[in-house]
């Protein structure tokens, strides 16, 4: 195949396959970005790297396919690419269906800060800062490894609301202690791995609060329409969901913002003419003026 030829072969083709891991595809994305390779062409030679994973497991040459894993550029149909999140009301109704303040703790992190499953699997207590409410992003975790984050913008500092400050103050002190200083251990305090995580909670609280099945990651995409929902700007959107560029949350969310913004042309019209346009009707009473004065002077 094409893309094997001219793109697979000349990065993986010296590296055994069991050798390829997700640490490694992660780095070929970066490397293949930098190269200046479009998002379309980089999620096409992905598809055909993961078909050949996918082989490769079934004949048992490796074990796991490291590819399923990593966030692959959009495919975009249409305006920003099918997504899917949850309501206001489907937040709350999942959050009331968990079992245990642990992935309570865990879900409402995700929806209300944006983070990945793998940022919230390698979270640890000394990434939250109690002083200006934010949470810092320093390490992912998957495949039984912690990781740095997959680019430089996904190292950031993330806003915390007085709620999810409060619930995390609570929470830490029904935490586990652990040696790796985790927010969410498991049992043995370890870090918890996310296909366990959504096949035993995640899943089940969806049908127990009787909602669609969506992926976990559809919960970072419930955050960021929040933020788009309540006019925040892409900018600031970007820098919180730690995308490499603007362009990349516009492609995703921008055909979520609203094409009719009639609050700003109230706000551009208030700041250029007054409140209620008196600016604008005093100027326009002095021309009148003006001209009448003028007329007049004619008349006599």
């Amino acid at each position: 195949m094409w893309h094997i030829k001219n793109h697979l072969n000349p990065h993986f083709g010296n590296i055994h396959i069991n050798r390829i891991n997700f640490d490694s595809v992660e780095k070929y994305m970066v490397k293949l970005r930098k190269e200046g390779k479009s998002e379309p062409l980089i999620r096409k030679i992905l598809i055909t790297l993961n078909q050949v994973m996918k082989y490769a497991t079934r004949k048992r040459y490796i074990e796991t396919n490291p590819v399923r894993e990593v966030d692959k550029p959009k495919n975009k149909t249409g305006a920003g690419g099918k997504i899917d999140f949850l309501t206001p009301y489907e937040i709350r109704a999942l959050l009331d269906k968990t079992n245990g303040d642990k992935q309570r703790m865990i879900f409402l992190m995700a929806v209300m800060s944006g983070m990945r499953q793998g940022e919230l699997l390698g979270l640890k207590w000394g990434d939250i800062d109690w002083i200006n409410n934010q949470v810092c992003v320093r390490r992912t975790y998957n495949h039984g490894r912690f990781y740095e984050p997959k680019s430089e913008k996904s190292y950031r500092r993330i806003d915390l609301s007085p709620l999810v400050v409060s619930e995390l103050k609570r929470w830490r002190l029904q935490c586990m202690p652990n040696e790796l200083d985790l927010v969410f251990p498991n049992e043995a305090g370890k870090p918890m791995f996310g296909e366990n995580l959504v096949k035993r909670s995640f899943k089940p609280a969806l049908r127990r609060a009787g909602i669609r099945e969506i992926r976990f990651h559809d919960l970072r995409h419930t955050y960021a329409t929040l933020l788009v929902d309540q006019g925040e700007h892409p900018k600031y959107i970007q820098e919180q969901m730690g995308h490499s560029s603007i362009n990349i949350t516009m492609d995703v969310y921008g055909h979520l913002m609203k094409a009719v913004n009639t609050e700003a042309t109230k706000k551009l019209e208030k700041a250029v003419f007054g409140e209620n346009g008196d600016i604008l009707e005093t100027s326009r009473e002095k021309e009148e003026e003006k001209a009448l004065n003028s007329a007049a002077k004619c008349l006599i």
